[in-house]
């Protein structure tokens, strides 16, 4: 089924691959073996398009590009370790695995059901992922696949860190599907004395391909006794020296095993308004599974507006006499009346620094929002990827998700500060730029989320650029003026400060702060695009990390 001829993956000027050329072959079970390090994992992910590689593949008998999807949906990828969302159900997992990869005109209940039968899960249906055993989680990780009917699935040591009795089981699954469903596996196995229930055998030695056959084929070539005895036979030469001697069988071996190759129809694929469509359904559902997450998120949400509140309950009386629309003798009235003139910039300090303390607080809650959300997934996504989700629509899932909370909580924190400390100005126009302003920060750091395959690195990314936001704004530190203007592109809490400021131009706490500060703000409409630009750059990064290889 995949042929492959002077085939190598290289990094940098080292191969890590040597070239090779061989071929796993339809309805058989063949197992990938060889000493930690030796390339298997590399192998088997180059096949699948996720590791660069040189050379030709061919899939029964087409040529493939490993760059484009043309595998979605007929290769599948079994990990060591499932790879679900541990706060579903085992029947939830597989239902929005076939809502992703699998049309609705194929019934979804009759096709789970079917799966749950088939690896032995029926009667843990509905056990959240998490309760799972070791072994239930590696029949869990095979239904994943099952359910889109892949006619060739790559298991990546499914069977390590399982008891006998689950290994056996396991095998025998394989085996099953092997015969009845004429499913084909290549299974990276550590267990050498499994290799007799194997039909091909590829074993591979520090980046050389130095032999593939049936287990009889094996014991002759190697001269083994006993199969365990394998990798204590190739330390007995040179990976080059075993490579060069297999060389002239690699493109003359004759499988023993044939097998009747039906033609295999995948079921139909989902639109991509579905796929969308039921990532925002399941990142939902996962939202209201994790409680601890909701409880921060409402106390981010509800807690942070209150804060604000009241460090402004002292000022309350002075910013609603500043709250009036100017007249025409103010100015004058200012300049005539020293003590006036102190308690109105006193007051417009504590209104501008009010202003600060919620784009501060806001772009916290966009980084809570964004800086976790793909990362954390990360190995999902690849999986599913594989199995022919559209990167772009798992982006736009996330992209609308986090979006949402955003404006939710910007609109909020403009609605309760608003009501309570009485801030002038037009509501709509603050909410938009408050909304704009955690906005902005959510998908900026969702797209670090997306380009770092870290959780760690691109929470602590997020973390760093929230706390750059205040000294870098030069509204409270003075910075010079080409530093300013260098980095002022970038600062978030400038556009949102000085957008929400300008809505007051028409009252004299506006007109009180510009006494003491007559440098440049941007008019509401400028920060509103600014704003705009940079959730546009976040959003793209988004799309673009999601798409890359990891």
């Amino acid at each position: 089924m995949f042929a492959f001829s002077e085939f190598r993956v290289a990094a940098g000027e080292t191969n890590i691959l040597q070239p090779m050329s061989g071929q796993f072959m339809s309805g058989q079970l063949n197992a990938v073996v060889g000493p930690s390090g030796c390339g298997k994992t590399t192998l088997v992910n180059s096949l699948l398009g996720l590791t660069d590689c040189e050379g030709e593949v061919r899939y029964n008998g087409a040529p493939v590009d490993l760059q484009s999807t043309t595998l979605a949906g007929r290769v599948g990828m079994v990990p060591q370790f499932s790879v679900a969302h541990e706060d579903l159900t085992v029947r939830e997992v597989l239902c929005f695995a076939f809502d992703l990869t699998v049309s609705g005109s194929v019934k979804r209940d009759e096709r789970v059901g079917d799966v749950l039968e088939l690896v032995g899960l029926s009667e843990h249906a509905d056990k959240l992922v998490k309760s799972l055993s070791g072994g239930q989680m590696r029949r869990l990780g095979l239904a994943l696949e099952l359910v889109s009917d892949p006619e060739c699935l790559i298991c990546d040591e499914v069977t390590s860190g399982l008891d006998p009795l689950s290994e056996d089981q396991i095998l025998s699954l394989l085996r099953l599907l092997a015969d009845q469903r004429n499913k084909t596996f290549l299974c990276i196995i550590h267990n050498l004395s499994k290799l007799p229930e194997f039909d091909s055998i590829t074993v591979l030695y520090e980046g050389y391909l130095v032999f593939q056959g049936n287990y009889s084929a094996l014991r002759e070539w190697f001269n083994l006794s006993d199969p365990l005895k394998l990798y204590f036979v190739l330390s007995q030469d040179s990976p080059e020296a075993w490579a060069e001697r297999w060389e002239p069988h690699a493109q003359d071996r004759v499988v023993e095993k044939t097998t009747t190759q039906t033609a295999h129809q995948p079921l139909p694929k989902p639109s991509a308004f579905r796929q969308l469509l039921t990532l925002i359904q399941r990142r939902i559902r996962l939202l209201a599974r994790d409680t601890g997450y909701v409880w921060l998120l409402l106390a981010l949400t509800f807690g942070f507006p209150c804060i604000v509140v009241i460090f402004a309950l002292k000022g309350l009386p002075q910013i609603e006499g500043l709250a009036l629309e100017r007249t025409g003798s103010f100015i004058q009235q200012i300049q005539q009346n020293l003590r006036f003139q102190m308690d109105s910039a006193e007051t417009a300090s504590l209104v501008t620094g009010l202003i600060m303390f919620q784009v501060v607080l806001l772009t916290l809650m966009g980084a809570n929002n964004g800086a976790r959300e793909i990362a954390s997934e990360r190995h999902i996504l690849e999986k599913e990827k594989i199995s022919g989700l559209r990167p772009w629509c798992y982006s736009l899932s996330k992209l609308i998700f986090v979006g949402g909370i955003a404006i939710f909580q910007g609109v909020w924190m403009t609605l309760f500060v608003k009501i309570i400390c009485q801030f002038p100005g037009s509501f709509i126009m603050q909410a938009t730029i408050l909304s704009l302003c955690c906005l902005s920060m959510t998908w900026v750091c969702l797209g670090m989320s997306a380009v770092f395959a870290s959780t760690e690195k691109a929470s602590l990314l997020s973390i760093y650029l929230v706390g750059f936001q205040l000294p870098l704004s030069g509204v409270v530190l003075a910075l010079p003026d080409m530093v300013v203007w260098v980095l002022r592109p970038f600062i978030n809490a400038f556009w949102s400060w000085s957008g929400y400021l300008v809505t007051m131009k028409d009252y004299q706490v506006y007109d009180a702060y510009r006494i003491r500060d007559t440098s440049w703000l941007p008019s509401e409409n400028l920060a509103g695009l600014v704003l705009i630009v940079q959730a546009i750059c976040g959003g793209v990064a988004v799309f673009w990390g999601v798409k890359k290889r990891h």
